[in-house]
């Protein structure tokens, strides 16, 4: 795994650290390539059964290297190719895909300011734990391009459509507290405190019964899109799968006898 990528796993918790400091976690074709590998690789992982994505610096992520990207813009090659934005496909998709697609919860740790696609992973995490100096900026629209890492599906189910419409057409900053407000934060906690209250938070549940979890994104994602007696037929899918798994089993046991269960993760 690349430098500009940290990779950690211990007691069921995959810790992704982006780790450009120097550059504020700007996303160089490195840190894409890293980052998209690191996801990939937690989410087959049986044993991952939760993952933390955080910043290391000042930053979460400021979004795309554009000293990088400009290069791209100048390169005839390129923009006889047609392929001045294939970072889109080839990165940030897969990114995107696996942050919300796998069947495990991914907490995010805001730690700075996340805009771009920085902040578009923030917004396909499950949780955000946010620093109460951290903020978010979809920035897109400042350099002249449209949505992409997701953010076009993640923010208006995060905040409503008219807000994600007015936060994309009119890109600002929006500080930790009125990220909370607007529902882009799931909590907000002193800086000071960022590391390890995210810590604690994808600990807990990576401790937790990860195929309810699973099972949990999953309806999460589909009904989304779907009609009621559709995610209704869903649901019951899910809940069979999660109800014949063995959390399920030693949580009822727990709870009958008073105890506290120890979930497997399976």
């Amino acid at each position: 795994m690349a430098d500009t990528v940290l990779y950690d796993v211990t007691d069921g918790l995959a810790t992704i650290t982006l780790n450009r400091p120097e550059a504020m976690n700007a996303l160089n074709t490195e840190l894409k390539e890293a980052l998209r590998d690191a996801l990939q690789q937690a989410a087959a992982d049986p044993v991952v059964r939760a993952v933390l994505l955080i910043g290391n610096g000042r930053a979460f992520s400021v979004g795309q290297d554009l000293k990088e990207h400009v290069e791209r813009l100048h390169d005839e090659d390129v923009r006889a190719a047609g392929t001045t934005m294939a970072t889109v496909k080839e990165h940030y998709n897969p990114i995107v895909a696996a942050i919300a697609g796998m069947p495990k919860p991914v907490v995010a740790g805001v730690n700075g300011v996340a805009a771009g696609a920085g902040a578009g992973f923030a917004f396909a995490a499950d949780y955000r734990v946010v620093a109460d100096t951290a903020s978010f900026n979809t920035s897109f629209a400042g350099v002249a391009l449209g949505a992409d890492s997701g953010v076009s599906w993640t923010l208006p189910r995060l905040i409503g459509h008219g807000r994600a419409a007015e936060l994309l057409l009119f890109p600002r900053t929006i500080k930790a507290d009125e990220a909370a407000s607007l529902g882009i934060a799931s909590t907000v906690v002193p800086a000071v405190d960022l590391a390890a209250e995210a810590a604690n938070a994808a600990r807990h549940l990576a401790q937790g019964p990860t195929v309810a979890y699973a099972a949990i994104k999953e309806a999460l994602a589909y009904g989304a899109g779907h009609s009621l007696g559709d995610t209704l037929a869903k649901e019951e899918e899910l809940q069979t799968r999660a109800g014949s798994a063995d959390d399920h089993r030693i949580a009822v046991n727990a709870f009958v006898q008073k105890e506290k269960p120890t979930f497997l993760g399976r």
